[in-house]
Parts: C-alpha cells; sequence; structure tokens
C-alpha cells in the first residue's frame, strides 16, 4: 500500500513526512506518521502496528485538518527521541494517553 493523500489521492513525498513517533503498548510496537500534503494542506496519519508474529500491519487515517495535525505534530516534537518506543517523556505518555507499558 503506498503513502498517499486521503484526500487527494496523491503520493506523499520524503519531504511530506511532519513527525513520527513510536510507542510500545503491551509489548506490541505502535508507529504514526504524520504526512502534510502540500496540495491540499490536510494531514493523513500512517500507523504500524507490529506485535512481533511476523505480520506487520499498516493503515492510515484522516483527512486530518491542519490545526489538529499541526497540535499532534508538536507535541510529538517536544520529544528528543520519538523513535524510542521505551521513551517514557510527557510527549510519549500524553500521545499515547498513559497506555505505554
Amino acid at each position: 500500500m503506498d503513502k498517499c493523500c486521503r484526500q487527494c489521492q496523491r503520493a506523499f513525498r520524503r519531504d511530506e513526512l511532519a513527525a513520527s513517533i513510536s510507542g510500545s503498548i503491551l509489548g506490541d510496537e505502535y508507529t504514526d506518521s504524520y504526512f502534510l500534503c502540500t496540495a491540499c494542506q490536510l494531514y493523513t496519519v500512517v500507523s504500524w502496528y507490529d506485535n512481533f508474529t511476523g505480520t506487520e500491519t499498516m493503515r492510515t487515517s484522516g483527512p486530518i485538518s491542519r490545526a489538529d495535525g499541526d497540535a499532534s505534530v508538536a507535541l510529538i516534537r517536544r520529544c528528543g527521541t520519538p523513535w524510542e518506543k521505551k521513551c517514557r517523556c510527557e510527549a510519549h505518555l500524553v500521545y499515547f494517553r498513559n497506555t505505554l507499558d
């Protein structure tokens, strides 16, 4: 499945990745990546789920308004290591609603 804008279906360029964050919940890894479409100015979230059984799943959600997406991106950027699934900084805890293991 390609990473495309949920509004206009245009494939994202690498520079349209605004932020990404990973977290571990009950031993499974969740990663959300926010893409801002430069054509329609809306966000699409690409989410990966890995339960370490050999099959990783991906889904997309959106479109998300610029204001809501900007707020999530700002929260993620408050962490210096958003890719670190074991990070327990305030940004990770708020983003994952205190569900991290």
